[in-house]
């Protein structure tokens, strides 16, 4: 489960969704598609058209992972920054209803724009 107390995920980069897909299907629901997919260096997440799923790669090997889905309809609010010529991460944070707060920070180039967009079709 995500640690809501430090809950931060750091330079993450865009992926084809194509390559969580085998991993991922075993989770969505009928009907559900992953929208976008990032990793970072261990961990990913996953944005599809019902809920945002976090998975973090624990062990040393790498083999045991934790699976976290939060469904667009806990979040309360989110805030985007997008990046500047100095400060070159795109940040995400969203609110979970009784949950708490999730930041991701996205390295290179990342449309934060699109991400909020994303959210936002789903949420409002």
């Amino acid at each position: 489960m995500i640690d809501f107390e430090n809950a931060a995920y750091a330079k993450l980069g865009p992926i084809n969704p194509a390559d969580l897909q085998a991993e991922i299907a075993p989770l969505l629901v009928e009907g559900e598609q992953i929208h976008l997919a990032f990793r970072g260096m261990r961990d990913s997440v996953v944005f599809t058209n019902k809920r945002f799923i976090a998975i973090n790669v624990q062990g040393m090997a790498g083999k045991k992972r934790d699976y976290t889905s939060l469904p667009y309809s806990k979040i309360q609010s989110w805030s985007i920054e997008t990046a500047g010529a100095f400060d070159r991460d795109a940040e995400l944070e969203m609110w979970f209803s009784g949950l708490g707060k999730v930041r991701l920070e996205f390295k290179g180039k990342v449309d934060i724009r699109q991400i909020g967009q994303l959210i936002g079709s789903f949420v409002l």
